[in-house]
């Protein structure tokens, strides 16, 4: 019979066996996530110990990224509330302080994109959160940039990527691109299909085979935004960066401008001069270069806020300047 020793050594050897079966099999994992091949051989600790650490600082790395970019999928801009007087039916409770409307009409304020019910005090308090309800904002063009991305939950506006996207598989060797106006009633149609169908508009060259009705319809949102591209508010500091001589200086001044956007302008900015500049790369087949687009889109993505008619004149040069350095230096500013 066997002795107790004997049976303890047994076990501890066959529990060594097992953990060595598990850490071959450890191995052979790490070593096919890094496409190498073991041999056979098990190899020296010396050599297995680091190349252990690697791969799990890899897979680390891995996942990281990966968390970053799905955050990138979800933008969080932030976005204050679209308040006006309104007059509720049966009773109502405050959603900020939790009290009785009291009055038998204008008892509080409701947000237009979201819906949030307050007292018209109350709405001062309210922070910067609304998360606009696709029931509540009906349309797509004369919306709202940020209010738009937003109810989407989107990084740019939809008609921004489609009608880019389209005008690049198809239109950027095209004579007079941009310059060149299309047909004003497709125009319309164009518009019409987005707030009706938003992401689900038919654009193709089916439907619209002159690429000049889409940059019609491009520039046409960006010239109904309630609040253009390049805000009010920062528009005083685009245009007198565009005054500065020292091209460093002035250069340094767009991009403390740029800081002053919110940041779904910043980024619908952004994708238009990057693809502003690869229309200028094709500037032999559609004679537009930087100068000529941003005499197109200036007043597009520019306007004067509140200015007297001489003013707003003088400033027209100066709002083709800045768009023709936003696009020369789009890789810098950007």
């Amino acid at each position: 019979m066997p002795s107790r020793e004997s049976y303890v050594l047994r076990k501890e050897e066959k529990s060594l066996v097992h953990k060595a079966k598990a850490e071959g099999k450890e191995q052979g994992m790490v070593a096919a996530a890094l496409g190498m091949k073991m041999s056979p051989q098990k190899p020296p600790a010396t050599l297995w110990q680091p190349l252990k650490l690697f791969a799990y600082s890899q897979l680390t790395s891995l996942v990281r990224r990966a968390t970053l970019k799905e955050s990138e999928r979800a933008p969080k801009y932030e976005k204050v509330h679209n308040f006006k007087v309104h007059t509720f039916r049966g009773p109502h409770w405050c959603e900020y302080c939790a009290n009785f409307m009291w009055g038998l009409i204008a008892q509080g304020v409701k947000c237009a994109d979201c819906g949030l019910n307050v007292h018209k005090q109350c709405s001062k308090m309210v922070p910067n959160d609304c998360k606009p309800d696709l029931k509540h904002v009906k349309k797509v063009y004369s919306c709202d940039l940020t209010t738009l991305v937003k109810a989407h939950n989107a990084t740019r506006p939809m008609v921004v990527d489609m009608c880019i996207r389209e005008i690049e598989a198809r239109g950027l060797k095209s004579e007079g691109l941009y310059r060149i106006s299309g047909f004003s009633d497709l125009i319309e149609d164009v518009k019409l299909a987005f707030d009706r169908d938003g992401e689900k508009a038919d654009i193709s060259v089916n439907v619209y085979e002159d690429i000049n009705v889409l940059t019609g319809a491009l520039k046409l949102y960006f010239r109904d935004l309630p609040i253009p591209v390049i805000t009010y508010d920062a528009y005083p500091r685009f245009i007198e960066a565009a005054k500065l001589t020292d091209p460093d200086q002035r250069l340094e001044a767009l991009h403390e401008a740029l800081k002053q956007l919110p940041p779904a302008h910043c980024e619908t900015l952004r994708y238009l001069m990057a693809h502003l500049k690869r229309v200028t790369q094709n500037e032999k087949d559609n004679l537009m270069n930087a100068e000529n687009l941003g005499i197109v889109f200036g007043p597009t993505l520019m306007r004067a806020p509140d200015l007297d008619a001489m003013t707003a004149l003088n400033d027209i040069r100066y709002q083709r300047q800045v768009l023709e350095l936003l696009i020369k230096n789009e890789d810098i500013l950007f």
